[in-house]
């Protein structure tokens, strides 16, 4: 038997004693929700985050001196993203009677409720609950969503055990706390599907101490995980999953019958970070070694208990397992986890390269029947204008009663659906100004993904879904100028370094890191196979063309043969990129003046309504300076409008020390 590690002396974060003096996620969330209040205490909202709910505030409602506008999310817990009919139309009447209007497709093909005051908390949950869904897990330090590829063939095996799994994982790790139905249901127990008799058993069978001993909780104990734990199951080749970028990633392996004989195995994924501080940084899975079908559900245990015990429980920020198989090794890692186990895990099996996919459009499910892969932007489910995409899907599914498969992508999948019913769904589409042809849609947008951000996300520090559109418009509009307009290629965005929409597995990616700045990412594979690394610590919203438009020119001139723009930035590296644009932008200044001294140094103004505008303020500067500043950005690697302000800032305030 395994012991754990943790010392009784051990200094534990807060949350850890909030865990354990919750009785097992009951207080103070019971307790409070019975109060005539708005919102619930910090030491709530921490509890609150298991039943599948985080507290926000409206940012865009603040009036200083007032109370803050307090509302909750709520995200459904679906593995493999399925949503059976009857609960999307539940979750459609609750976005209208309780939400904002609008239901939002996850990164882990959940969908998630904005907006909800907290005295309707109970009765959308309990609504949820009753329409064949759940919110237990959806966030806090357990296992989250499982995920899968969305695609339901019928005659691929593989992917039907990729379904079958998923939902077994996650009924293995749901948490077994009577809270749920207690505080949401008054105690009513909803079983909305029956586990099968091999995940009651992995749970009930102890092996080498995977499970905690008189606890209402025999998997987690009263402490749960050390931070969330995140899984995913595919196929051999199907990337769909970013499966780099989870805890642990299953890839299922058939005989030549298609039979299913056992799972690869990956773990140690994950993209959270916290800016400036380099002990947190994105990491992509390692390969474990394979377990027979038969063994898996003991696996997880094993995993899932080595990660219980040893983990970071002291600082959150180094808690995720990404961080133990970092400390550790892999070796070391797999040693323990074998501990646990039982027995050595098995030589990895071989397997083709990961591509990415996203299944858009009409397709054959291979019974005959199809499936549509419906595209949401950013995965915001609404109407707006002559696009009525949430009136769409709602006739849809009422009129026909067809069961949904959200993507990791933030799609939608329709599948069920007999021939005869095409042609009248697509007209539904298209009355509503829904394009589902995967190529009349701009690729840009395509593969491009979004977190919220602003106004609601209390981690977010700056824009990210609301102005995703605009900076794709502005991206296309540069490619073009540069003679690269069917060029495309990985977009992705988030207003804050957490990674919600995986921004670090993008070609391009957009890190919220100031008011209207990013960090910029560059390098990851258009497969999602490498990780991209930083290139620019803070570039300015209205700096997007003057930073991008040398790098791109340079992606024309340098490329190979079909190389993607991800594949380029990592071939030639960083360095050879800002010595580039360094010579492109001596190349293209600003003709001199009569004096042949001047050029112009653009600074930018902070106002959202400037930066819309892109109105920009100018001051001129001497050539020589102007062209040492450029070479001293690049050395930096910082755009030479911040690098000027805070030159400009230092000798203002050095001046204004000495007068006074």
């Amino acid at each position: 038997m395994v012991k754990s590690p943790i010392s009784p002396v051990q200094k534990l974060s807060k949350v850890e004693g909030l865990k354990e003096r919750s009785n097992f996620l009951r207080e103070p969330v019971a307790t409070e929700l019975l109060e005539d209040t708005n919102c619930f205490t910090e030491d709530a909202t921490q509890i609150l985050k298991f039943h599948g709910s985080y507290q926000q505030d409206n940012r865009d409602n603040r009036v200083k001196g007032q109370e803050k506008d307090y509302q909750f999310m709520l995200r459904t817990r679906n593995p493999g993203g399925f949503i059976p009919p009857q609960l999307y139309l539940t979750l459609d009447r609750l976005a209208e009677e309780y939400g904002n209007g609008t239901l939002r497709a996850t990164t882990r093909q959940g969908f998630q409720l904005h907006g909800i005051l907290k005295k309707n908390l109970k009765a959308a949950i309990a609504a949820i609950i009753k329409s064949m869904g759940s919110t237990l897990g959806a966030c806090g330090d357990l296992n989250r969503n499982v995920m899968t590829p969305p695609a339901p063939y019928k005659n691929r095996r593989e992917y039907e055990y990729t379904w079958e799994y998923a939902n077994n994982i996650a009924d293995l790790l749901t948490p077994q706390t009577g809270a749920y139905y207690e505080i949401w249901l008054d105690g009513e127990k909803f079983i909305s599907g029956e586990e099968t008799r091999e995940v009651k058993a992995a749970r009930q069978s102890n092996g080498n101490g995977t499970l905690v001993h008189g606890k209402e909780e025999p998997l987690y104990g009263d402490r749960y995980m050390p931070r969330k734990f995140k899984c995913a199951v595919t196929v051999p080749g199907d990337n769909s999953v970013d499966l780099y970028s989870q805890d642990v990633s299953l890839v299922v392996i058939t005989n030549a019958k298609g039979e299913l004989q056992g799972f690869n195995v990956f773990a140690g994924g994950g993209l959270g970070r916290t800016h400036n501080k380099e002990e947190t940084f994105p990491r992509m899975a390692d390969p474990i070694g394979y377990v027979d079908a038969q063994d898996i559900y003991d696996l997880i245990k094993a995993i899932v208990a080595t990660q219980r015990d040893y983990g970071d429980r002291a600082n959150r920020r180094h808690a995720r397992m990404k961080y133990l198989i970092e400390d550790w090794g892999v070796e070391k890692f797999r040693a323990k986890v074998e501990e646990y186990f039982g027995k050595p895990l098995t030589a990895f099996k071989e397997l083709p390269p990961f591509k990415y996919k996203d299944f858009l459009g009409w397709n054959e499910q291979g019974d005959g029947k199809l499936f549509l892969g419906i595209p949401i932007e950013n995965g915001r489910v609404k109407d707006e204008g002559n696009f009525k995409l949430r009136t769409a899907l709602r006739e849809i599914v009422q009129k026909f009663s067809l069961p949904i498969r959200l993507t990791p992508n933030q799609n939608l999948l329709f599948y069920e659906i007999d021939t005869a019913q095409k042609t009248e769904i697509q007209q539904i589409l298209d009355r509503c100004g829904v394009q589902v042809d995967p190529n009349q849609i701009d690729p840009l947008v395509r593969y491009s993904m979004a977190c919220p951000a602003m106004p609601t996300c209390g981690l977010a520090i700056t824009e990210s879904e609301r102005i995703m559109p605009d900076l794709l418009d502005r991206v296309r509009a540069l490619l073009k100028k540069v003679g690269l307009e069917n060029e495309h290629f990985i977009v992705r965005m988030t207003g804050c370094p957490n990674g919600c929409a995986r921004p670090y597995l993008a070609e391009l990616g957009f890190v919220g890191s100031a008011t209207e700045s990013y960090q910029v990412w560059l390098g990851a594979s258009p497969d999602q196979t490498r990780l991209s690394r930083a290139y620019m610590d803070r570039l300015h919203i209205n700096e997007l063309e003057a930073e991008l438009e040398p790098i791109f020119v340079y992606f024309k001139q340098s490329r190979q043969p079909q190389e993607s723009f991800g594949d380029f930035c990592d071939r030639v590296g960083f360095d050879a990129i800002r010595q580039f644009t360094v010579d492109y932008e001596s190349e293209a200044v600003s003709p001199q003046s009569d004096t042949g001294l001047i050029n112009e140094v653009v600074l930018p103004e902070a106002s959202e309504i400037e930066m819309a505008a892109k109105i920009r303020r100018r001051i001129n500067v001497r050539d020589d300076v102007y062209s040492r500043l450029k070479a001293e950005a690049a050395r930096q690697g910082k755009p030479m409008t911040q690098l000027a302000t805070e030159v400009i800032e230092a000798f203002l305030q050095a001046n204004q020390s000495k007068s006074e």
